[in-house]
């Protein structure tokens, strides 16, 4: 299909300083959890967003420094000359397909670690570090000319590594050029304190060196964080961030504005729309002639042409669009809108880099697979035979496995038992703040819709005898699971004393409409992720008393890893919910929970009306059984296998339950019998 001429200038050239740009998509630099430690599937992640048009790829922070040291986190590094080759891994996957690499340069100072290195943290005055108990000490003039020279080392290094841009970073509360901008870390009474043009001082002589060093060929940006959402202890627009812009307006060749710190740069869609960001960035175009970038979580390719248009932004920077669909410039570019797979902002991502671990992406389940395992987002292998599969549920695994089979070339049926697909995407979605999560499903009914060989039957609850009878060779099912109600869980390996004979409500019953008609609920949120907060939201909104109770030392404790876990309680307490942390509930009686304390205090005995165990789920799988229990009858039946995935074999997030069916549609008809399914980056051994 042609490209709709209202995006034409989407694809625009943009010049940066030395280097041009061949269109306006620009992969901000965005943790991955490979970092150094897996230099092979970092590059081959990178370059994939590079080969679905994104112009400029960048890599996460890379460290410049020992003493900017970051472990346990796994980021870049460009310590020394060793770390060279590695990065030439990225900026070689990301030329074949003709865009830029950027990196972006970091030393941490006070919020450093140094776990690995051991060095003494170094920041611009004397304080504790942001997460360990010690601190950093502060920086005479030496260090400071040091701390130069190892940027600018760093600046030449990234050349010689192929970086076509060069990031100097100034935002997230997280490197030395913010903390020397910043008034509550900045105490220092010499030429780099005190008085605003002091504090930037440092900044400036970095973007200047920069430019000195390797200027000629690499296009110089600054990442710049105007608004820390602090008021005066902070960097705001109201405060100094429009005059730091003004003035080092025209010095970098790029601005990449966002706002501070994570939790903020990247909130969910739960908190956040698309767009969140353009009240606290959109002054800094009317201040600079450089082009300039800003993020939102867009996708929305009208929303862009938007922003460009009113003279916003230069260039539609993306961190976790462009992981949710690598390809999303090229769908833009060939008329292919209705193939974006949007994302939809649950941070899913973002728990990789929180976790140590390579990131991974609810809509697009060959996210951080590249590599490891050779997976395309865009290309499958043809069908291996002519079996036909029939799937049996409608949820994430169910609907994947079939778009990903479909695309192979399989002759698939779905039946799903309810009148609607999608499983558990529908509930969720219909929760308070969840809409943006429905794109799971919506992607790929929209997908499965262009297949005649993918057929779907709602309303079409089968049986074993029905399965046999169809003529299926494979069998797959994704069921889905249930919420128990007996509060078996995390902290309970047995039911809870009393909950059977109470009045309670599972997350399903809440889920579809099921709930107690009036009085106090106690939400028990043995889950600890993201559910039980939002179905306390939803019983505020029909009207009733919520007591949210949980074992852990806040609420919805795990959302600390999706960045929402401050912006939860906060809404939690704003909607009048009592949140008691640390408390377990170990039995009912009478209308009465008595909730234990972790930490030896007397119990607590609450009078409620119903309550709502977020505890444990169990797998839809009678079905599976029932098949297996007569395997003549199969081989009868001319069913060469029947296959678990998703929450059918073992319920878990969202993302896991697509991996999972896509995973099952990938293997199909393979001979891989290998025990470790993916590729390791192992350390050459050697012996003298």
């Amino acid at each position: 299909m042609a490209r709709d001429p209202r995006y034409d200038i989407l694809f625009e050239p943009v010049k940066i300083g030395p280097v041009t740009a061949r269109n306006r998509f620009f992969q901000v630099p965005h943790c991955n959890g490979m970092g150094h430690q897996h230099p092979q599937g970092h590059a081959a992640m990178r370059g994939m967003k590079a080969e679905g048009g994104w112009a400029v790829v960048a890599t996460e922070e890379c460290e410049i420094h020992p003493s900017g040291d970051v472990t346990p986190y796994v980021e870049a590094r460009i310590w020394d000359d060793h770390d060279v080759p590695y990065l030439s891994m990225m900026t070689e996957a990301v030329h074949r397909h003709g865009s830029l690499a950027a990196v972006e340069l970091v030393h941490n100072g006070p919020t450093a670690s140094n776990l690995y290195s051991r060095e003494v943290p170094i920041g611009p005055s004397h304080q504790p570090t942001n997460y360990y108990p010690f601190q950093a000490r502060a920086m005479d003039r030496e260090d400071i000319r040091n701390y130069r020279r190892w940027h600018r080392d760093a600046a030449i290094r990234a050349k010689k590594a192929g970086f076509d841009i060069i990031y100097v970073y100034a935002g997230h509360d997280l490197s030395l050029p913010m903390h020397f901008l910043q008034k509550r870390r900045n105490q220092r009474t010499d030429e780099y304190g005190g008085s605003l043009e002091n504090r930037v001082r440092l900044f400036r002589e970095l973007i200047e060196e920069a430019k000195s060093a390797v200027g000629d060929t690499c296009a110089i940006a600054v990442r710049f964080a105007v608004e820390e959402m602090m008021g005066d202890d902070g960097v705001s627009i109201e405060g100094e961030a429009k005059d730091i812009v003004a003035m080092l307006a025209e010095h970098p060749d790029l601005w990449d504005v966002n706002v501070s710190n994570w939790k903020y740069d990247s909130q969910t869609s739960r908190f956040a729309e698309e767009g969140y960001q353009e009240p606290f960035t959109s002054f800094v175009k009317k201040l600079t002639s450089k082009p300039v970038v800003g993020v939102g979580r867009y996708t929305s390719p009208d929303r862009m042409v938007s922003l460009i248009k009113k003279g916003v932004l230069d260039m539609i920077g993306a961190a976790r669009p462009s992981i949710a669909d690598p390809y999303l410039p090229k769908k833009i570019e060939e008329g292919r809108i209705e193939d974006i797979r949007e994302c939809i902002g649950c941070n899913i991502c973002i728990t990789g880099d929180m976790t140590i671990t390579p990131l991974r992406c609810t809509q697009n389940p060959t996210m951080g697979e590249e590599w490891r395992k050779g997976w395309h987002p865009e290309i499958i292998p043809a069908k291996a035979s002519n079996d036909r599969v029939l799937i049996v549920g409608g949820g994430p695994a169910g609907l994947e496995a079939a778009r990903a089979l479909g695309l192979r070339g399989y002759e698939v049926a779905l039946a799903e038992g309810s009148t609607e697909l999608g499983g558990r995407v529908n509930k969720e979605s219909r929760l308070p703040g969840l809409s943006a999560w429905g794109r799971v499903r919506d992607y790929r009914l929209g997908q499965i819709g262009k297949m005649s060989h993918v057929e779907t039957y709602l309303d079409s609850r089968m049986e074993a005898a029905n399965i046999l009878e169809q003529g299926f060779e494979r069998v797959v099912l994704a069921t889905g699971s249930h919420w128990r109600k007996d509060g078996v869980g995390r902290s309970h390996g047995r039911a809870i004393p009393g909950l059977d004979g109470a009045n309670v409500f599972s997350p399903d019953d809440i889920m579809e409409g099921r709930m107690p008609p009036s009085g106090t609920v106690l939400v028990y949120d043995d889950d600890l992720f993201y559910l039980a907060g939002v179905l306390a939201e939803r019983l505020v909104k029909a009207g009733l008393d919520v007591v949210y109770v949980t074992p852990g030392d806040t609420a919805s404790s795990w959302t600390s890893n999706t960045l929402e876990v401050i912006f939860i309680n906060k809404r939690l307490r704003a909607l009048g919910v009592r949140v008691i942390t640390a408390h377990d509930l170990v039995a009912v009686k009478d209308n009465v929970a008595q909730l234990d304390s972790a930490y030896g205090e007397k119990p607590h005995y609450i009078a409620v009306d119903a309550i709502v165990p977020v505890t444990a789920r169990l797998p839809e799988e009678a079905l599976y059984h029932a098949l297996m229990a007569n395997p003549d009858a199969l081989k009868d039946a001319g069913i060469k296998s029947v296959t678990r995935i998703g929450d059918c074999l073992a319920p878990g997030l969202i993302a896991y339950a697509v991996y999972a069916g896509h995973r099952y549609a990938r293997e199909l008809d393979t001979n891989d019998t290998s025990e470790v399914k993916f590729r390791r980056p192992l350390p050459i051994m050697a012996t003298s």
